[in-house]
């Protein structure tokens, strides 16, 4: 494994980390690798997993510092879309992937962030797209994933005008599910993967892979495929876990009694 890039594992999760503090986690050819290297080895070792930044930041993006060497007329040429095998493993393989977000979320850290299936934010965490003020544009999947999260409008005033939002803001508008007290997004979301994790492998299947490109179909398109889907997922254990239910051995699902933060 990359040293730019942790994997350490915890009973059925992973968790996986992001490891250029001083550089705010930013990505750069080895920690795309590394990150490419453990999403694919955890599709074998883990039924959920987490995705986190080490230090006060999850990912500032792309390292413009690499990238300017790109750039340069004279300089070395490196393919384009190279990372969306990797993203499209942590968004459509078999293992849901909560990330851990605090601090800088930006550019490519939020393409990385909405290919991950559940987000939660700490109260330090703040999202921006400044491509438009560093004349690129974004590389990771954004145009897909973050403008299905936030909209047209929304995506094109924060590339336009470099407009920062900050945890409650990116709950507001469905870059993140949940915002928490400061530092305590990585226990809360291997906690949430931990509660993934237990979920039937066949359904956690479905949601990752079918759910994304059911939203790419018409109408009638979608039914149908829903419904070989829900025949696809049909198992002993999903049996099983329907007669656990029917039979009293699993609780009902209850209104909440907490009405605190989530």
């Amino acid at each position: 494994m990359s040293d730019v890039v942790t994997y350490e594992r915890d009973g059925d999760i992973v968790l996986i980390g992001l490891n250029r503090p001083d550089k705010r986690n930013a990505m750069n050819d080895a920690m795309l690798a590394g990150l490419d290297e453990a999403v694919r080895r955890a599709q074998d070792e883990a039924k959920a997993g987490v995705i986190f930044g080490h230090g006060a930041h999850f990912c500032a993006g792309l390292d413009l510092a690499e990238q300017a060497q790109y750039m340069r007329p004279d300089g070395p040429r490196r393919p384009r879309g190279r990372w969306h095998p990797t993203f499209d493993v942590i968004a459509r393989g078999r293992v849901p992937f909560v990330s851990a977000l605090q601090g800088a979320c930006i550019g490519g850290g939020l393409e990385l962030a909405s290919a991950t299936h559940v987000r939660v934010a700490d109260e330090t965490t703040f999202f921006a797209l400044p491509e438009g003020k560093r004349g690129i544009f974004v590389g990771g999947g954004g145009s897909v994933r973050i403008q299905r999260l936030l909209g047209y409008a929304r995506m094109a005033d924060m590339m336009l005008t470099g407009r920062v939002l900050t945890a409650r803001d990116g709950e507001r508008v469905n870059l993140c599910q949940y915002v928490v007290p400061d530092g305590g997004g990585r226990a809360r979301a291997a906690e949430l993967a931990r509660i993934i994790a237990t979920n039937a492998p066949l359904t956690n299947w479905a949601i990752c892979a079918s759910l994304p490109r059911i939203t790419d179909m018409s109408h009638e398109d979608g039914l149908f495929v829903e419904g070989l889907i829900g025949a696809s997922v049909a198992s002993q254990e999903g049996l099983e876990r329907v007669l656990a239910f029917v039979e009293k051995r699993v609780d009902k699902v209850t209104r909440p009694t907490d009405a605190g933060e989530e």
